[in-house]
């Protein structure tokens, strides 16, 4: 796949740090939590490489299934489990809403599911040789 330069290169020039410590990831009790998704999402496309989501505070794990959970129908009834994972990535790019905004995703759709150009940015954070993306929650401030 070949990438947007005018992604490719601002995603390049922001700085890259080391996360150590720990996240939050809701799943189905029975889905083992350290699986990532493979279905595509916000950050990554549904062929793309795998991803696993997890939140830097407890209640955005939770906003996220819960908001997930109620797009489906007939919404799951089985119990849900918060999992408390230690991470380690030593090469992270961390956004922040205004990043996002320069990087043309409208702070206004950024609820949204799927978003193509999210999608490009994972993507692009990938080729880039990032271990991690810490992003803003959409779902919890």
């Amino acid at each position: 796949m070949i990438h947007d330069p005018d992604l490719m290169d601002p995603l390049d020039a922001l700085p890259k740090e080391t996360l150590d410590g720990d996240v939050f990831r809701g799943t189905r009790q029975s889905l083992d939590p350290l699986v990532s998704s493979y279905s595509g999402g916000r950050w990554m496309r549904r062929d793309g490489a795998g991803v696993l989501y997890a939140s830097l505070a407890r209640e955005g794990a939770l906003a996220e299934i819960s908001f997930h959970w109620g797009q489906l129908t007939p919404r799951p009834t089985k119990p849900v489990m918060v999992h408390m994972l230690r991470v380690a990535a030593h090469r992270t790019l961390k956004l922040v809403r205004a990043d996002l905004e320069s990087l043309g995703v409208p702070d206004s759709a950024y609820g949204g599911v799927n978003m193509p150009r999210t999608q490009e940015i994972g993507a692009a954070v990938e080729f880039l040789g990032c271990d991690g993306l810490i992003a803003p929650c959409a779902r919890w401030s």
